[in-house]
């Protein structure tokens, strides 16, 4: 085992400050925030002191109807992601050429770990076993210099010769991409991937993302596996985890695809050519879904994400607490990702296009709206059950009122579907009725997204990047998975 401290290429361009998400707002966005909230208040407070303006009541109307909106919009637009997704063309690499290539390139493999003593030795275990030369193979294991945790389980490893544990320097922010990006300052591979801890890729992946990306134009620039779960039957949590996971990956993102919108890229088994990722600048250490921040960015520069036929099987979050941490980081994430890339909508506007700018709104932005607005308008159902519709009657003109119901009945139904779509593409038979409680499930999101709010607006929380507890379930179940992908 060798230790190396980080180095950073001299050729290797920093991250446009434009795209970093150290500020939460640009001098723009404060300024039309202020304007807009000083004229808004001045128009309702005129409103209900002189009458000179609209009275509040119909601002409140204004914002229910708004906000119905965006619920149909997301509702209409994850339908057409999932009726889409079965008709993608993923990159499939056939059985004979797996076996027939030979002159494969070097390949670098980014393992982020903090405090990640448990899982230690079988992802060391997992990653030694993949199907890739260990001569042509570079394996950074990416530890925080002060982490007591996980350096000490490395030392009791005896580490094959193509690991090695990069001690990541203090200083800058304690994240997942911040690691990441001093082991693109040390990576040696033409291409490279990010695993995380628990993971346990398909003992072929690298040789199937090494194979695609021979067959793929150069403005392919990442391919990503797709994620499953090894332990969905753990408990209630993790069946509604491992359902939402299917209908993401096996549909939604294949939709994505297909209509050649932005793709959030996962967490990990992003499988990316080196040179194209330096060229991007890296990841922006202080956004904490640094994944889905570098999708959008590849494709505002003009390249392609694509989706590979390989299936990457990690741990289900079985506790809740835990969940809830993991959750809030990604919508925390989310919000970051927006007001980044919204720092200028029109020059956005011109790097994505018409259509990529609306995916980007659906897919970042009003998804975010809808769960922080769920817990309002359940209030209200609840009001009007409990009470009587004449509580309510005033803030639903009936024109927004049928349209409220057809979002509440049909988007409900239609997470519904999804998620056992999902299921049923996964062969995730026995979580389906589990799925039936889902409106549970999104009132737990609806819990994380306040909690990211929260965290967005104290400086201190902005960038705080809440470890994800692995190893909870003993992952001698991921031994038992298929070797090959389920998903066809």
């Amino acid at each position: 085992m060798t230790t190396s401290p980080p180095r950073r290429r001299a050729a290797d361009p920093a991250l446009p400050e434009r795209y970093s998400a150290f500020a939460l707002l640009s001098h723009g966005q404060k300024v039309a925030l202020t304007t807009t909230s000083i004229l808004l208040a001045c128009a309702i407070l005129a409103g209900a002191v002189t009458g000179m303006a609209p009275h509040p009541l119909w601002w409140a109307q204004v914002f229910v109807a708004a906000t119905t909106i965006v619920y149909l919009a997301v509702i209409c637009f994850r339908c057409l992601l999932v009726t889409a997704g079965p008709g993608a063309r993923i990159i499939r690499v056939r059985d004979e050429d797996l076996a027939a290539a030979r002159d494969l390139p070097r390949y670098t493999v980014l393992i982020p770990l903090h405090r990640e003593e448990v899982v230690v030795p079988g992802l060391v275990e997992t990653i030694h076993r993949l199907d890739y030369p260990a001569h042509r193979l570079q394996v950074l294991l990416l530890v925080e210099q002060d982490d007591e945790i996980t350096r000490p389980a490395l030392d009791r490893l005896d580490l094959p010769p193509e690991f090695e544990v990069v001690l990541v320097p203090g200083g800058g922010p304690r994240t997942k991409p911040n690691a990441c990006n001093a082991g693109l300052g040390l990576a040696t591979g033409e291409l490279c991937v990010i695993y995380d801890a628990e993971d346990h890729p398909e003992a072929d992946q690298l040789r199937k993302a090494a194979i695609a990306f021979e067959a793929q134009p150069d403005r392919v620039v990442c391919v990503q596996a797709e994620l499953a779960y090894w332990n969905p039957w753990t408990n209630w949590l993790t069946r509604h985890f491992a359902a939402e996971y299917a209908a993401n990956f096996a549909l939604a993102l294949r939709g994505l695809d297909r209509l050649r919108l932005p793709i959030p890229l996962g967490g990990t088994s992003n499988h990316f050519r080196v040179d194209a990722l330096r060229a991007l600048g890296g990841w922006d250490p202080h956004n904490v879904t640094e994944d889905a921040d570098l999708g959008v960015r590849i494709a505002r520069r003009g390249w392609d994400v694509r989706i590979i036929d390989s299936t990457t099987y990690e741990e289900a979050n079985s506790e809740l607490r835990n969940w809830v941490r993991q959750r809030s980081r990604w919508i925390k994430g989310y919000c970051q990702t927006w007001l980044v890339h919204m720092r200028n909508p029109w020059r956005l506007l011109r790097d994505l296009g018409a259509w990529g700018f609306i995916g980007f709104q659906l897919t970042f932005g009003f998804t975010t709206i809808t769960t922080l607005a769920n817990p309002l308008f359940w209030s209200l159902t609840c009001l009007c059950l409990v009470m009587g519709p004449e509580r309510i009657e005033p803030l639903f003109p009936p024109a927004v009122l049928y349209a409220g119901t057809a979002a509440m009945l049909g988007g409900n139904l239609a997470v519904l579907y999804h998620f056992m779509a999902g299921c049923m593409e996964r062969g995730l038979h026995r979580a389906v009725p589990t799925v039936l409680t889902v409106p549970l499930y999104w009132a737990l999101m609806s819990v994380a997204a306040y909690k990211a709010l929260i965290q967005l607006s104290r400086p201190s929380k902005r960038h705080h990047w809440e470890l994800t507890r692995h190893g909870l379930v003993d992952d001698r179940q991921a031994r038992r998975v298929p070797h090959r992908s389920p998903l066809g």
